[in-house]
This record gives structure tokens, C-alpha cells and sequence, in this order.
């Protein structure tokens, strides 16, 4: 039978045995972590897509996937709503979007045909997917970042690995051959790209505040962004091989950049990999 009275609490009442207070949370909050929950929607359900044999949604939804989860961290930044728990939660949609969803829909598409070794390929590059984003991560959690990391990325970043892995599909897409053959090249281009992931090859990011356009190159520039965007919705895989093609040829050029100002063609900087990873595992 309960008591009508509370217990006497001689040091007054004890907050911590009625577990946490619920308290309500800003939308603002929430918003930009329902984008990144649907960015991991996407994610999967192109790789249900590519199980069913429905590859251009498949490869569709990977590519929304990607572009989600490229715009929740500055959706969270304009709205003021970043947190730990949307961090946490980007990190582990990156690693869906842009390593898992790519690696089976492009095995899927080709690298079956080559049974084990397109296996083994789209396995090296999920896991590489995964390394990279972690060595990121630990990179962007530095107190103390090297002037160069706004300007260079070490290695292929992911959202682009993702796009650069799906070049087999693209092709297969544009009347290709897909027979086993094409499987096997297709499986040698994607632990390419895997390495290309992992390496310590300076990629130019383009997010330096340093970085000015000329003021009589704005509208160019403006008119050049509607034409690339209106002939991707007219030839979509065409302008996907295009840009595959134009980004693996940019490489050298970021690559020769770095070298002409820090003298070396990889980023040895002191704690880009081996110390930070050693300290974390």
C-alpha cells in the first residue's frame, strides 16, 4: 500500500534516481539529421535496386545518396545546428553512401561475372572507402591542423571515389559490352580507385579562403555550372564518363601543385597516418 506521504529526504530530494529529464529539442536540431537519414535511404535502397536489375535507378539513388550527404554538414552549419550526434551519424551514413552502396551496385552490374576476384575488388573497396574516412575523421578532430589541410585533401575523397568507381557502370549504361572481360578490367579499375582512396597523394579540395575568381569570370563561370547541369540531365551517362575522365586527369595537376611548394609528390607531413592511427586503434 503506498504511503500518502513522500519519505523524508534529510538532504532533499535525489535528482538522480529519477533517471534523465526529458527536455524538448529545437527542429533545427533535428533537421539535419533527417537529411542524413534519408541520404542512408537512398544509399540502400540502390543497392535493393541493383539486386532487383533496375541499375539506372540504382545508380541514381547512390548518386542522391551522395549529394545528401554532402549538403546535411552545411545545412547543420547555416542553420546553426551542429552537434556530436549529427557528426556521429554523418560519419556512418559516409560509410554506407559512399563505400557499401558503390562497392555492390558496381559488383552487381560487372564485377560478378569475374566471380571471386570482383568479390575480392568491391571488398578492397568498401574497406578502403572506410580507412579513408576514418583517417579523415581523425584529421578534422585535430586542435592543431596544418595550414595545408584546407587546401589539399590526402588522397581521393570519398563522395568522389564513389562517383569514380561507378565509371563501369556509366559505360555499361552507353552500350558497352558487358561480358567477362569488361569484368575483370572493371575489377583492376576498381582497386585502382580503392588505392587511390588510401594513398597520401595530395588532391586539390578548391576550399582554400585564398582561392579568389576574377570578377569578369563570374558569369562564365555561372553560365559554364547551367550548361554541365542541363547536359547532365540530357546525357546523363555520357557527362558521368566526362567527369570521371576530367577528374582522374586533374590529379596530376594537384599532385604538381603540391610539389612545386612543398617539394615532395606525396603528403609525408609528420602525424597524417601512422601516429594518429597507432593512437586510436
Amino acid at each position: 500500500m503506498e504511503t500518502p506521504f513522500p519519505p523524508f529526504e534529510p538532504n532533499g530530494p535525489d535528482d538522480s534516481a529519477r533517471g534523465p529529464r526529458l527536455r524538448e529539442i529545437p527542429l533545427r536540431l533535428v533537421f539535419p539529421n533527417l537529411i542524413t537519414i534519408l541520404a542512408i535511404c537512398a544509399g540502400l535502397t540502390g543497392i535493393r535496386l541493383a539486386f532487383e536489375n533496375r541499375y539506372e535507378l540504382a545508380v541514381s539513388m547512390v548518386l542522391l545518396a551522395a549529394f545528401l550527404d554532402g549538403i546535411d554538414g552545411r545545412v547543420a552549419r547555416l542553420m546553426k545546428a551542429t552537434s556530436k550526434f549529427g557528426a556521429q551519424m554523418d560519419s556512418l551514413a559516409d560509410i554506407v553512401n559512399f563505400g557499401v552502396a558503390p562497392a555492390l551496385v558496381v559488383y552487381v552490374f560487372a564485377l560478378d561475372q569475374a566471380r571471386s576476384l570482383g568479390w575480392i575488388a568491391a571488398l578492397i573497396y568498401a574497406i578502403a572507402a572506410g580507412l579513408r574516412l576514418a583517417r579523415f575523421n581523425v584529421m578534422a578532430e585535430r586542435e592543431n591542423k596544418a595550414s595545408w589541410q584546407s587546401e589539399y585533401f590526402v588522397g581521393v575523397p570519398a563522395p568522389a571515389g564513389a562517383m569514380l568507381v561507378l565509371l563501369p557502370v556509366y559505360l555499361g549504361f552507353l552500350g558497352l559490352t558487358t561480358d567477362r572481360t569488361f569484368a575483370y578490367l572493371s575489377s583492376i579499375y576498381t582497386v585502382l580507385i580503392a588505392f587511390l582512396l588510401i594513398s597520401r597523394l595530395p588532391v586539390w579540395s578548391g576550399k582554400s579562403e585564398g582561392n579568389r575568381l576574377r570578377r569578369d569570370l563570374v558569369l562564365p563561370m555561372m553560365l559554364g555550372v547551367v550548361l554541365y547541369v542541363a547536359l547532365l540531365m540530357s546525357y546523363t551517362w555520357e557527362v558521368m564518363v566526362f567527369t570521371v575522365a576530367a577528374y582522374l586527369a586533374s590529379l596530376p595537376f594537384g599532385a604538381r601543385k603540391w610539389q612545386r611548394k612543398y617539394g615532395t609528390l606525396t603528403i609525408e607531413e609528420p602525424g597524417v597516418g601512422d601516429d594518429d592511427i597507432g593512437r586510436h586503434i
